[in-house]
């Protein structure tokens, strides 16, 4: 998604385990362009392991 700023956003349609919530994994990312937006994704998915 983009919003009215142009920042790039996605959402995880499934929500991460309870645990991987409690360890600071967030379902949204978002960043100014495509990389950062797929690095956010990335810490996220790595703070859910």
């Amino acid at each position: 998604m983009h919003s009215d700023a142009g920042r790039l956003w996605a959402s995880r349609e499934r929500p991460f385990p309870i645990a991987a919530e409690e360890a600071g994994a967030c379902r949204t990312a978002d960043g100014d362009d495509l990389r950062e937006l797929s690095r956010a994704i990335a810490e996220q998915e790595a703070i859910a392991e």
